[in-house]
């Protein structure tokens, strides 16, 4: 507002501000200019100074006066010994801050940053950034004298609410954008849940070092994304140290202990020599754990004692050992339902929850299936050095049944690499024909066959994620999917609902004195928010 009060906020300049005699206008003077500037009325100032320096704080009192006398002065003792000590000087200026009372409504406050060591500088700018002043600051400079003589210079204001400044802002949000696309591998990824996830994850990842979770099936890019985080981090020297990653399925026992934490010589058989583990490996960096749901209890424990503390024990060992590192975990199963079994600890399971990201599966994905065929491709033209494409035909036919109902990818990304790979590997002339992708739709149906997936995708279970939202099928404990699956699969073979009610709840009906079979199975549908009709208008028949 234009009419509030301008107050100003400095530390006396022990050299700047000094000068004696009449000479002393013929210097400039950073804080006795502040107030000779005929585009800046000040109405207070706000004169901060060590006790040593109560004498020159004087001076420029009655100097201010003389050549601003509508503006008050004021002398605030504050007490540092070291301006150069950081901690100190902070701490002083900290502490006024707290104490002074500002009145923003009925006054403005400009910070000034021009005298004093830089350490007092760079206090002040940060004691205002965090908004402990409420200001914003002002930088003085030398000038040319005015004729009468005396060196105003010149001044000027700097406001930190950086989202006023356009070209910053597009700067800001021209490197987030790159920070997203980094995660994503360059790929052009159309959908929505994901970039907004992506999106998040790239907030996350350079604004904290607390441990993420990343949740989702195998294959469904969980360590990819864990490297890329550290790479985004690491290409803002946000950590130095490697990047160490371990799939804890692949442990056990003292084999688990070993490889995390380390040990010492002879701590076990075969213990020949000293390890130092890869939680020391990773100090600095970051650690990547996947499937951290197969770690063993005594395991979990020290894993939540080395986050905690950054300290753990080298089996065999009575000697601390230090490790500061980030920890990425990656699961494809339900930790709350493992802790409730007795199989995972609820206190670690709390400290890594902080973060937590579920990737969806490529299934779940259908419309990012082609940026990532294009990406496979890249990638193995890279790796094999020579450039492979589809043919026209050959990329319809394949696309048509990738985004098919036919196609389970229980793999993931992993099943979708493997067919660009065998596809690849087998074009002639770098070209992939439709003979080629038929071959390989057939090897990838018999293969989730085997897996027991018929035709690419079990009829229930297709059927349930056509009926259940994405989260809400995640959310289903296996008990509840494999017996919704069995009443689904119930209804489609059914004309009516008494008939799938009767044909459900044959065995228990002659235990009931009154049976209304349709109305029991409408209720358990009702469950998963499902009902009759929108069972058969799936299916496609007609009740």
């Amino acid at each position: 507002m234009a009419n509030k009060k301008c107050v100003i906020i400095g530390l006396l300049g022990p050299v700047l501000d000094n000068g004696k005699g009449a000479a002393r206008w013929e210097k400039w003077r950073p804080t006795v200019a502040l107030c000779q500037q005929a585009s800046l009325l000040v109405d207070r100032l706000e004169l901060l100074h060590q006790p040593r320096y109560t004498g020159l704080a004087e001076t420029i009192e009655v100097d201010v006066r003389q050549v601003s006398p509508e503006t008050v002065v004021r002398r605030n003792v504050i007490e540092f010994e070291n301006a150069w000590d950081f901690q100190e000087v902070y701490g002083a200026l900290h502490d006024f801050a707290r104490s002074y009372k500002f009145d923003t409504e009925r006054e403005n406050y400009l910070i000034h940053i021009t005298t004093g060591t830089h350490v007092a500088q760079i206090c002040m700018f940060l004691l205002t950034e965090s908004r402990r002043f409420p200001a914003q600051l002002i930088q003085t400079s030398p000038g040319a004298r005015r004729r009468d003589g005396e060196a105003t210079g010149t001044f000027e204001i700097i406001d930190l609410d950086l989202s006023k400044y356009d070209s910053l802002a597009s700067r800001f949000q021209a490197e987030q954008q790159a920070g997203v696309s980094f995660l994503k591998s360059g790929i052009e990824t159309r959908n929505a849940g994901f970039n907004k996830l992506i999106e998040r994850i790239e907030q996350v990842a350079i604004r904290s070092r607390e441990p993420v979770l990343l949740m989702g099936a195998t294959g469904a890019g969980k360590s990819r994304l864990a490297r890329r985080i550290y790479e985004l981090k690491h290409a803002q020297h946000q950590v130095e140290g490697a990047f160490v990653e371990l799939n804890c399925a692949t442990l056990r026992g003292d084999a688990a202990m070993s490889a995390l934490f380390g040990h010492t010589k002879g701590a076990f058989t075969g213990a020949q020599a000293s390890r130092a583990g890869l939680l020391k490996a990773a100090d600095g960096g970051m650690l990547f754990l996947d499937e951290i749901g197969e770690l063993g209890r005594d395991e979990q424990a020290m894993l939540l004692r080395a986050l905690e503390d950054k300290t753990f024990l080298p089996l065999g060992s009575d000697r601390e050992a230090h490790s500061d590192f980030q920890l990425i975990a990656g699961t494809n199963c339900d930790l709350s339902l493992k802790v409730r079994e007795g199989f995972f600890r609820e206190d670690l399971l709390a400290r890594i929850n902080l973060w937590t990201f579920r990737l969806p599966g490529l299934r779940e994905r259908v419309e990012d299936i082609e940026p990532n065929l294009n990406y496979e491709l890249e990638v193995y033209a890279k790796r094999a050095g020579n450039q492979v494409t589809f043919n026209k035909e050959a990329r319809t036919a394949f696309m048509r049944f990738a985004t098919s109902r036919q196609a389970s990818w229980n793999g993931n990304f992993r099943d979708l690499n493997a067919a660009v790979t065998r596809m690849a590997t087998l074009a002639r002339n770098g070209r992939i024909s439709v003979e080629l992708v038929e071959e390989e739709i057939e090897r990838l149906k018999n293969a989730w066959q085997e897996s027991g997936v018929e035709g690419g995708v079990s009829v229930c279970d297709d059927l349930l994620t056509h009926l259940l939202e994405a989260d809400q099928l995640a959310r289903l404990d296996l008990f509840d999917r494999v017996q919704l699956e069995a009443v689904v699969s119930v209804c489609r073979q059914s004309r009516t609902l008494s008939e799938a009610g009767r044909r459900l709840f044959t065995a228990s009906r002659g235990a009931r004195q009154t049976t209304n079979d349709a109305d029991r199975l409408r209720k358990y549908l009702k469950r998963f928010g499902l009902e009759w009709q929108m069972i058969q208008e799936a299916d496609g028949n007609q009740a």
